[in-house]
């Protein structure tokens, strides 16, 4: 590939991300006129159009669409590969772009941020709190943290800690105004806080485990929310009754906050994994990383 073809597919790129002819330009300092020309220039090496251009805004073609999916996971590599290249040095650097899952970066990765950023001062973590799973390699994360029960195929899985538990809880308040169920049924008789999974349109129904297996019920309340902190939160101002991973919530339990229920039917579940694409494990940040939460989390 010569040059002039790498650079035309460098500002389709920047183009998409931007989404917009004029910010891509300010972002690779040409002018709007230059970068329409490269990119005519590609359309017409190509023999397709990449975009619908109109007066307010920019949208990819169909054959536009297919070949940002096949170019992002590569330019990403090609990142790793410079990256890779300029850490060969004494001290590990560069950037770590991860996802997480808001429970399992507060239990496992916020009381280590502070250490990490002393011991490996040149590596740079880019996190992006988000429960909706994502596909890293398409998405350019170079690892995550997530539940057992998501890990990708030909995934690297290191487990973070034990299995989870679910736990269904409520203020001392609601209890004393409505009392506890006895069964996982009689919450259709109780006021409810649902949790939407980002993505989803129906709210995630609750999980118990009994002799006969799993299930699932599907409860009613008076609020949704997409976030699981907003959900405790409600449930300590006695909003209602919640159903919350145990370690995130034993906090408040301590402290009288929250009581539980329905224990007996609330059983254990694969817990939390750091996973990484294959290919990644060569970058030395990823190492000095990966031999940081080995040391460090129990």
């Amino acid at each position: 590939m010569r040059g002039n073809e790498f650079a035309e597919l460098q500002a389709f790129v920047c183009i998409t991300e931007q989404g917009s002819f004029v910010r891509a330009a300010e972002r690779l300092q040409v002018s709007p006129s230059a970068l329409s020309q490269t990119i005519k220039g590609l359309e017409a090496r190509l023999g397709v159009r990449l975009f619908h251009r109109t007066t307010r805004r920019v949208g990819m073609t169909q054959a536009g669409e297919r070949l940002l999916k096949r170019l992002k996971p590569a330019f990403a590599e090609i990142e790793s590969a410079i990256t890779d290249t300029t850490e060969l040095g004494e001290q590990p650097r560069g950037k770590l772009r991860l996802h997480t899952f808001r429970v399992g970066y507060q239990l496992y990765l916020e009381p280590l941020l502070a250490a990490f950023a002393e011991t490996c001062p040149e590596i740079e973590l880019d996190l992006t709190l988000d429960d909706h799973p994502v596909d890293m390699i398409e998405s350019g994360f170079d690892g995550a943290i997530r539940l057992g029960e998501l890990l990708e195929q030909d995934m690297v899985a290191i487990p973070l800690g034990p299995m989870l538990r679910h736990c269904v809880v409520a203020s001392p308040d609601y209890v004393a105004r409505y009392g506890k169920p006895r069964t996982p049924s009689e919450l259709h008789q109780h006021r409810c806080i649902n949790w939407r999974w980002p993505g989803q349109i129906h709210p995630y129904q609750w999980e118990f485990q009994r002799d006969s297996g799993w299930f699932r019920v599907a409860v009613n309340g008076p609020l949704i929310v997409n976030d699981l902190r907003a959900m405790l939160d409600a449930a300590v101002n006695g909003v209602g009754i919640a159903f919350s991973v145990e370690a995130w919530a034993t906090p408040l339990i301590r402290e009288g906050r929250l009581v539980t229920m329905l224990e007996p039917w609330c059983a254990p579940f694969d817990g939390f994994y750091f996973c990484y694409p294959r290919q990644r494990h060569h970058l030395a940040a990823m190492r000095a990383f990966i031999d940081f939460l080995k040391q460090h989390v129990r």
